[in-house]
């Protein structure tokens, strides 16, 4: 297919978009039961109660989102694809979704091997984002061969790291691990602030546990997901003064369309302590690419910092150049990618 009319000209980079799967097998552990039970709270600490405004819904119906996630409602990449082309999102990284303490650690809700598959039938619209763990529980050493596989002979080129369902961010044990990624050159992310699913503990992802990793590997580049929310202020002081520390704005972005004045705050707070240089856009999509990749993109796109909170707190309006490099620039650096070639429409 040939590239698309585009419909702005900020090229876009989602850092984190999980390769969706039906969950309908995996109903028989409890813990899958009150995740899915726990949806409707989630959805509203997200999205409010209020109406979503036209400018930020699909602009065709959606056919997933937050549904019962059968078989038949579980988006296809294709849908993933239309929904990138419909909001300018050139690349997303594609990420297996773990959350095997759900499981009691017997499996994953999709595989590292079905997501490079994706990838590999895709590949100038997707990039391959492998998680390797739970890496306490499978074995270090057997984390760091698969991602090692991974890089080299399926063309992984960055890898997740999701603490809530595994250990602390600065467990002594990763060490290994963390110093085989800075080897094989390539960035980590790092899921950190709030947990969400039931079992997983926040108090592993806590953002000033980077503090420790940051010193030991400062040419490792860390991408910490979520602005580190509720705990945003720890990760923007420990971002300050590391410059191989990133702020991931995934699933909080939301909230420009939401809550617009509280993300103002999230983004002035980030900008304030690390420039638009290390603040990386995406969306955190999983089942509803329609609607999650509209309030992303057109979220970020319109929101600014209110006059009175650039007054009364210190920060800096929102500029052009700040949402170009947030939205891809940044990222296309880590990733040695050329954010001139533009990629929407292409198959």
């Amino acid at each position: 297919m040939s590239a698309m009319k585009l419909k702005d000209d900020y090229f876009k980079i989602d850092v984190e978009a999980h390769v969706a799967a039906p969950l309908v097998d995996m109903n028989y552990f409890p813990d899958v039961k009150r995740y899915r039970e726990g949806v409707p709270g989630l959805r509203r600490a997200v999205f409010g109660t209020r109406e979503i405004p036209e400018w930020a819904k699909p602009e065709k119906p959606v056919k997933s989102f937050w549904g019962d996630w059968g078989a038949e409602t579980c988006p296809t990449e294709e849908d993933v694809l239309q929904a990138m082309d419909e909001n300018g999102v050139d690349i997303a990284c594609r990420l297996p979704e773990s959350f095997m303490n759900m499981t009691l650690y017997s499996d994953r809700w999709t595989t590292n091997g079905q997501t490079a598959a994706i990838c590999e039938k895709y590949p100038q619209r997707f990039i391959f984002e492998p998680n390797v763990g739970p890496i306490i529980h499978r074995g270090v050493n057997n984390a760091m061969k698969e991602l090692e596989i991974l890089v080299k002979e399926r063309s992984a080129k960055l890898v997740k790291f999701y603490p809530p369902e595994d250990t602390y961010i600065n467990d002594p044990e990763l060490w290994p691990f963390y110093k085989k990624v800075d080897d094989l050159g390539i960035p980590i992310t790092i899921h950190t602030g709030a947990n969400w699913p039931p079992h997983g503990l926040a108090k592993y992802s806590q953002p000033i546990l980077l503090e420790e990793v940051a010193n030991d590997f400062p040419d490792l580049k860390i991408i910490a997901f979520h602005f580190g929310w509720p705990y945003h202020y720890d990760l923007n002081v420990i971002a300050a003064s590391r410059p191989n520390v990133y702020i991931g704005i995934s699933w909080m972005v939301l909230w420009a369309v939401s809550a617009p004045r509280r993300f103002a705050e999230l983004i002035g707070e980030a900008i304030r302590y690390v420039g638009a240089e290390r603040i990386v856009w995406g969306s955190d999509l999983v089942y509803d690419p329609e609607q999650r990749l509209k309030m992303s993109v057109e979220g970020f796109k319109r929101c600014q910092i209110p006059e009175d909170m650039q007054e009364g707190y210190g920060y800096e309006p929102l500029t052009e150049e700040d949402r170009r490099k947030i939205f891809g620039l940044n990222l296309a650096r880590l990733l040695n990618i050329d954010p001139t070639k533009r990629r929407i429409g292409l198959r």
